[in-house]
């Protein structure tokens, strides 16, 4: 093989896409998915690539210091693409602590393997940190989050991947070490654990269940087809300039309540349901603490260097993703079971 790439978290939703444009592009480098497989990460995911040559699984927690070096020494990675983490604010607010473990000493025990193992020739070499434009804070009705946005995180979540966002930057500052960051919005499409807003509620109208809706349902994101998030990735890990971050965002800015109103309309349409009848499963739910208003991202730099645009509109990338959810219902049933209905009648009581 060419390359070893060691991608971490590839078992999870965003990590899995990546680890597929790769093993699937990249035919003389061989990709090591480094997973924990925790609640949200399921090697289902990868069936379709699991018996091809360059691809190796590695069961493996990132908090696990001895064990990452050992992995290192072993595969000798060329590269990292580092997506682990926890990654939902609603369960930062119930266990901040295992955040900091997973983001933030986890990172730290990656970067300290890389540097280990690439000591005596960091040519070549490149770790690349993927984190998320919650780093950056909140905005107000206008504005977007540029590279240079001050960082102004307000949950668990967001406070613990912006703390791994400078441990990064600091060993590429102290140690020499070649990194890239990059910084993304909210991402959809096949695959995504029904913790989020739209898999959930493509669930819950599946089982005429409520969806549940913070507050009045006004809080604006911009979001990003994952697939799209994927072919950036791969863009910034071989192009993107050493030291440099750089935004990912699917110029595509909804409100809440808008997207599920659009959601909804669209599943009864694939349903064949009468219009309206999703939308009368709409259910607003008691505000969670420190709620962003507005998140969105300007992706104009990743657009000028590097060529790269989302290859779908909203409404395009979302019916796609209603139609994998609809062909993968045994998927959306076994995620859904046991732990996960636990979590989901704690988190939206009432709903």
């Amino acid at each position: 093989m060419n390359k070893t790439i060691l991608i971490t978290g590839g078992a999870g939703f965003i990590g899995s896409h990546v680890v597929r444009e790769f093993v699937k592009k990249y035919a003389d480098y061989h990709i090591i998915n480094l997973d924990a497989l925790t609640y949200a990460g399921n090697l289902e995911n990868l069936k379709d690539i699991e018996h091809l040559p360059n691809y190796t699984f590695v069961k493996a927690d990132i908090t696990d210091q001895a064990l990452i070096t050992s992995i290192f020494k072993k595969y000798q990675p060329d590269g990292i693409i580092h997506l682990a983490a926890e990654s939902h604010v609603d369960r930062s607010i119930s266990d901040p602590t295992a955040f900091v473990m997973t983001n933030v000493i986890g990172t730290v025990n990656l970067l300290n393997a890389a540097r280990e193992i690439w000591k005596d020739d960091m040519t070549g070499k490149r770790f690349h940190h993927v984190s998320t434009d919650e780093v950056f804070g909140a905005l107000g009705a206008s504005g977007f989050f540029t590279e240079d946005t001050k960082y102004d995180p307000h949950s668990p979540y967001s406070a613990s991947k912006a703390s791994s966002d400078h441990f990064v930057r600091a060993y590429h500052d102290t140690y020499g070490l070649p990194i890239v960051l990059t910084n993304c919005s909210n991402n959809y499409g096949p695959n995504h654990f029904p913790e989020k807003l739209i898999p959930l509620c493509i669930h819950n109208i599946l089982n005429n269940k409520p969806l549940p809706v913070y507050g009045d349902g006004k809080y604006t994101r911009d979001w990003l087809f994952v697939i799209d998030h994927a072919r950036a990735i791969d863009l910034v890990f071989h192009q993107g300039k050493n030291g440099d971050s750089y935004n990912i965002g699917g110029f595509n800015e909804w409100q809440n309540i808008d997207l599920i109103k659009e959601l909804c309309a669209q599943m009864d349409r694939k349903l064949d349901r009468p219009a309206g009848t999703s939308a009368k499963l709409i259910t607003f739910v008691k505000d969670r603490p420190g709620h962003d208003l507005r998140y969105a991202i300007d992706a104009t730099k990743i657009n000028k260097e590097l060529g790269w645009k989302p290859s779908v509109t909203f409404e395009e990338g979302l019916s796609l993703t209603i139609d994998w959810f609809l062909t993968n219902q045994e998927w959306l049933n076994n995620v859904t079971s046991g732990d996960y209905q636990s979590y989901y009648n704690n988190q939206y009581k009432g709903a």
